[in-house]
């Protein structure tokens, strides 16, 4: 895994070992962040179940202003603090070791509103839709935010949920990446 562009670019960022963690690979990686262009002016980042912080990261190396990271599985934990460490982020960024549920909840409830979202939950388990569920509520989302999620292939997720509706979907190989926005933005 490596930063894709921006001022980290080629970068090395570490990932835990064996099969717990399934870092979004380059490709999408590319495909995704050429999808949405630049990050805008004060972009806000919250990458969820980040692993090794592959999307919030290179979000950051593209000019994203600060990225909140949530990831609770302790191998990922370290391998992500080693990689805001190695790129000098550790002041713009903070690490939620925390559940994904849980972190939302203490997010929302200190106002923390975010630009783009990164949901890169385990494939099994509903985990997305779940995540979705959390975020349509808009409770940490700007107006203009734009949430993308990743997921298998075979898995649908909903055209709208709560404040968010599906504006895109794309898929390489056995991944999708289904994107939405605020309804009216």
């Amino acid at each position: 895994m490596r930063i894709i562009a921006g001022w980290a670019r080629s970068r090395r960022l570490v990932a835990p070992p064996g099969a717990s963690t399934r870092p979004t690979s380059d490709r999408v990686r590319e495909a995704l962040f050429n999808i949405m262009g630049p990050p805008p002016p004060q972009t806000r980042v919250l990458d969820l179940f980040a692993g090794s912080g592959g999307l919030g990261l290179e979000a950051m190396s593209r000019g994203a202003m600060s990225a909140v990271f949530v990831e609770k599985a302790a191998p990922a934990l370290k391998c992500l603090r080693q990689n805001i460490e190695a790129l000098d982020l550790a002041g713009d960024t903070i690490v939620l070791g925390d559940d994904v549920d849980r972190a939302l909840k203490r997010l929302a409830d200190r106002e923390h509103r975010f630009h783009w979202v990164f949901v890169d939950p385990p494939y099994k388990g509903g985990h997305a839709e779940a995540t979705l569920q959390r975020l349509g509520t808009g409770g940490v989302i700007t107006e203009s935010a734009s949430v993308m999620v990743e997921h298998d292939r075979r898995t649908t997720l909903p055209e709208s949920v709560g404040v968010l509706t599906r504006s895109d979907q794309r898929s390489w190989g056995d991944t999708t990446v289904t994107f939405y926005g605020r309804v009216g933005a």
